[in-house]
């Protein structure tokens, strides 16, 4: 079993949820740390740790970010960050199940697997996976609860929120 770290740069985690029930709002999180605990030879026994700094969403929107950050939604000076520990893999189902705490509030969450990619050397002699995952989840769940109603019926932020991440990890010697 190998320890691979996660590539801050070079991955992504980003989010999307409707918007007054007509269009979703995406949005991603720029800092973000992780520990793969992997064997390609093995991969029903891998592990991962990930921890996303809630202080770095980014919605391309500086007003709708600080609300974001707010007691409102994530309360990120109580809650600065959220994590995912996994505890199951079932590679034939391309499942990683675990445990997603946001906002102090721990959840059972499966997340579809595509990868890990086959190992691969970078210009500088380090080894590399990549995997990209995606779930979906009830943001009031999480206690993300804060609504408005729309006059003509409807709420302005959706409750089923999708979260893609792109992730690469490099080998640790």
């Amino acid at each position: 079993m190998s320890t691979w770290n996660l590539d801050g740069t070079h991955s992504v985690v980003e989010f999307k949820v409707k918007h007054m029930m007509i269009s979703n709002v995406k949005g991603r999180f720029e800092k973000t740390t992780g520990v793969l605990n992997y064997d390609p030879a093995d991969k029903a026994n891998a592990r991962i740790e990930a921890a996303v700094e809630v202080g770095s969403i980014n919605t391309h929107d500086a007003q709708r970010d600080a609300h974001l950050k707010g007691a409102d939604f994530f309360d990120a000076e109580k809650f600065p960050t959220m994590t995912f520990k996994s505890f199951k893999v079932l590679p034939a189902d391309g499942i990683v199940e675990g445990e997603l705490t946001i906002k102090g509030v721990t959840k059972t969450v499966d997340f579809e697997v595509s990868g890990p990619t086959d190992p691969a050397k970078d210009p500088w002699g380090n080894t590399r996976v990549g995997v990209e995952v995606t779930t979906k989840i009830s943001r009031k769940e999480f206690g993300l609860t804060w609504n408005a109603a729309l006059e003509t019926g409807g709420v302005l932020v959706g409750d089923e929120v999708t979260i893609s991440i792109e992730a690469q990890f490099v080998q640790q010697a």
